[in-house]
């Protein structure tokens, strides 16, 4: 059943993706110097929001909420993002980082399958260390020692990369609705918190999703691993 439920959602979220394609912006600090440019931006973020929102519903999601944030966010410090996200403190706000191997057998092209994938999306903590070592340790678990572990090393993928991938700009990536089925690594630091609902990209740059922790584990599916 968690097969079928995993291909059910792989499903929504592809039909979601193609009927409402977001463009990867080539340059995310492109200026707007018109109204009309605004608004456009605006529609764009509105029509993200009901796509993402649209899929929640779908998969029996309950708890979420999405919030923009003014365009100096990341340069603020985490007690202010906090207090504009309303989130309960600081180790409450994540992100979503897209990793590659860059050692996978050049038969690795893609991430058709989630034990042996090309690249992963790690959803984290802000203010934790990823620890990539762990990361690497955990994938090769994954596949019994079939594969040598030389054959895995994991590092930051190139943004346009990531882009490409999710569909998603830098600091508005997030695991649900992405262009790719992205096996997903979740930190065990978040399922540990209290109270258990988290915030993370939610799909713009000035936009964050909120949404509680088991609601987001029943819906993107990822592994739970201690990566920091």
């Amino acid at each position: 059943m968690t097969e079928l439920e995993r291909r059910q959602t792989r499903i929504l979220q592809r039909i979601s993706f193609l009927e409402n394609s977001v463009s990867c912006l080539t340059d995310e600090n492109q200026q707007f110097d018109d109204q009309s440019s605004d608004d456009s931006r605006a529609n764009g973020t509105l029509l993200t929001e009901q796509r993402l929102g649209m899929l929640m519903r779908a998969s029996g999601v309950t708890t979420f909420q999405f919030k923009r944030v003014p365009s100096d966010y990341y340069e603020r410090p985490f007690e202010e993002r906090r207090d504009i996200l309303g989130a309960y403190s600081i180790d409450h706000l994540c992100k979503s980082i897209v990793m590659v191997n860059t050692q996978a057998d050049e038969s690795i092209k893609d991430c058709s399958d989630h034990n042996n994938s090309k690249y992963y999306v790690i959803v984290s903590q802000y203010n934790a260390r990823l620890n990539a070592e762990k990361v690497r340790t955990f994938v090769h678990s994954l596949n019994k020692g079939k594969i040598p572990k030389k054959r895995f090393n994991m590092r930051l993928a190139p943004e346009e990369v990531a882009c490409e991938l999710t569909g998603y700009v830098h600091n508005a990536v997030t695991p649900i609705g992405m262009k790719t089925d992205i096996p997903v690594i979740l930190s065990d630091a978040i399922v540990k918190l209290r109270p258990d609902y988290f915030w993370l990209g939610g799909g713009e740059v000035d936009v964050k999703l909120g949404i509680k922790t088991q609601e987001f584990i029943d819906l993107v599916k990822p592994f739970i691993v201690d990566c920091s």
